[in-house]
Order: C-alpha cells, then sequence, then structure tokens
C-alpha cells in the first residue's frame, strides 16, 4: 500500500511543474514563441506521471505524451506549441487532481483554510467595515496574498446553483476542494437570527452542487455566545462556521 507521505511527496512535485506551465503563460504575453520550450515540459510531465501510475495502479486514469510524435522547436508552429502547452496545463492538473483524491487532500486544505481565515481576516479589515463587500474584498486579498489564483484555485459570485424557480450563487467557490464559502455580516442587533436563517438556507441550496460548505460570520459586536451560535449547524454535515471578532 502506497503511503500517503509518499503521494504527498509527488503531489510537491506536480504543484511545482503546474506553477511553471502557468508562468509561462503569464510571461511576456506579446511572445509568440514562449510556448517552444514545450518538449521540456512534456518530459519532466511524462516522468512525474509514469511514476504516479507505477505507484497507484491508475494507468487508465493517467495519460502521457507520445515525445517522439511531437516534433520541435523549429518544426512547429507558435499555435501549435500553444496546443500542446494547452494539454500539458490540463493533464498536469488532472494528475493533481488525482493525488489530492487519493490523499484526501481536500479535507485537510479545508482545515488550513479555516484556520488562515480564522487568524488573519480580522487584520486584513482596517477599518470597521460598512458593508458585506468590505469583508468580501478583505477576504479575497487574502486569498491572492496566499498565492491563490482567481479562475483556477478560487472564484467570485459564480457556481450557480440552481433550486426551484431560482437561482443562488455563492460569494466564493473552490473547485478542486468542492467547497462553497458565504461571507456574513452582523452589524446590527436582531441580525444574528436573520443570518442563522440564512445559513440554513443556505446549506440546503449549495449542499445539492458542493461537498462542502464554509461561513465566515465577521462580527462587530453582536454575537455573545459563539457556541450558541453554531449549535446545530455544524453538527452532522459537512459544514463550518468560523467566526471572526472586529
Amino acid at each position: 500500500m502506497v503511503s500517503k507521505e509518499e503521494l504527498k511527496k509527488y503531489l510537491e512535485q506536480v504543484i511545482a511543474l503546474e506553477k511553471a506551465i502557468k508562468y509561462i503563460y503569464e510571461t511576456d504575453a506579446q511572445n509568440i514563441w514562449r510556448f517552444s520550450d514545450f518538449n521540456f515540459y512534456a518530459n519532466k510531465y511524462n516522468n512525474l506521471a509514469k511514476k504516479v501510475a507505477e505507484l497507484t495502479g491508475d494507468y487508465d486514469f493517467i495519460t502521457v505524451f507520445h515525445e517522439d510524435k511531437l516534433g520541435n522547436t523549429f518544426d512547429t508552429l507558435p499555435a501549435q506549441q500553444k496546443n500542446i502547452f494547452d494539454s500539458l496545463l490540463a493533464n498536469v492538473l488532472t494528475l493533481r487532481a488525482l493525488l489530492e483524491n487519493k490523499i484526501g487532500y481536500s479535507d485537510s486544505e479545508i482545515e488550513n483554510l479555516k484556520n488562515f481565515l480564522q487568524s488573519k481576516l480580522r487584520p486584513a479589515v482596517f477599518d470597521k467595515p460598512k458593508k458585506e463587500k468590505d469583508i468580501q474584498d478583505a477576504l479575497e486579498n487574502l486569498l491572492i496574498g496566499r498565492g491563490m489564483n482567481k479562475g483556477i484555485d478560487y472564484d467570485r459570485e459564480v457556481g450557480r446553483v440552481k433550486i426551484s424557480s431560482k437561482e443562488v450563487i455563492p460569494d466564493f467557490i473552490f473547485p478542486r476542494l468542492g467547497l462553497a464559502l458565504e461571507v456574513k455580516f452582523c452589524n446590527e442587533n436582531g441580525k444574528m437570527k436573520k443570518i442563522i436563517d440564512e445559513i440554513n438556507a443556505d446549506i440546503q441550496s449549495y449542499g445539492k452542487a458542493y461537498d462542502s460548505i464554509l461561513f465566515v460570520v465577521y462580527d462587530i459586536g453582536f454575537v455573545r455566545n459563539e457556541v450558541e451560535f453554531k449549535n446545530g449547524i455544524e453538527e452532522g454535515q459537512k459544514v463550518s462556521v468560523i467566526i471572526v471578532k472586529h
């Protein structure tokens, strides 16, 4: 049986390769020849993919490139080189998802995200917030500062979920983690009950499309008893609540 530590070692290498490939996309966008090193990256991917396939036995799921058929820098056009890179990135992301699933990566990453936001969100909100969007903006800045990429690692106000005749949209989604995140702003007396009602409705809605739901409640002095507030919400479901005090 393959150890999780061994799989984590390869996951780190896959993530490093993913970052290197994305860097090529982001650097010198006007240079149409920036994908000319496709052979080098395809070889790196193939080596990792073969090792992971040997460890996990997922030969049917993991694909590799036929390097002898890719051509080289001098007999391929820029559009062909980019197509190879596009395919390469897709395969790297698939390999990463496979490893994360084997390790149980999403659960530990969600826990890491919860701890991160619990400790970092309050210092990131410099002035007393006036509206929920202020909290959402601060949270997104933290995600960016953590090295997360919008549209890849997370997204904001996308991922519609259709419920009967209406659609609901989470504040943030983390596709690789199967996670929806909602921000709630407790800024006045009597709002606590309304937020709890909203959370219960959100659980019913987002639970149909996401494996896990995280609620970040930003409180400016109205949540007196955190245990009482969370009571019954987190119980028996993949639902988490963190309360951040201003």
